[in-house]
């Protein structure tokens, strides 16, 4: 049984990522004006001229407990030099989301997409998912999950980013 659910879950995140690559490859992350939340008052193009880190998140999210703290410490290191993070919280209740909001605060911006409009239009295949978006709107990374491991190569991602001027 232990042979069959790790095989299972490679599986599953081998086809995660396969889907990610693909819809990065094909262009479906292209920033757009005409963000899929009708009425909303989100825009991303309003962040153009900035580094964007998007962020994927749920109350349920075992790993967002540990990625939000370090997108927080992200966003006060490197705003003045043009970085933006912004979460989008898929929770369909928005109690949910505020409880978790209470023990693990959040010093960015956050939208609500109770609805999935957003993790929809941007085919988000797991939480967290990170989009990194350079100063033209350009996604460049999608990161499905979060690793301690990570941390270091991610922000030395960003920097370059920032320190390209791209």
């Amino acid at each position: 049984m232990k042979i069959f659910l790790t095989a299972w879950r490679a599986i599953c995140r081998a086809t995660l990522f396969s889907c990610a690559l693909i819809a990065v490859l094909h262009g479906t992350f292209a920033w757009s004006a005409n963000e899929p939340a009708a009425g909303s008052e989100f825009d991303l193009t309003a962040y153009r001229g900035k580094v964007v880190v998007l962020d994927f998140w749920a109350s349920w999210c075992a790993p967002c407990k540990q990625s939000i703290p370090w997108l927080n410490e992200l966003q006060a290191r490197y705003a003045q030099r043009g970085l933006v993070v912004v979460g989008i919280n898929t929770d369909t209740e928005r109690a949910a989301a505020d409880r978790f909001m209470r023990s693990v605060p959040i010093k960015f911006p956050v939208v609500f997409d109770p609805e999935g409009r957003f993790a929809a239009h941007y085919r988000i295949p797991g939480m967290p998912t990170s989009m990194v978006f350079d100063r033209e709107g350009h996604l460049l990374r999608s990161h499905i999950g979060f690793r301690d491991a990570e941390r270091t190569a991610r922000e030395q991602e960003i920097i370059g980013l920032l320190e390209s001027g791209k």
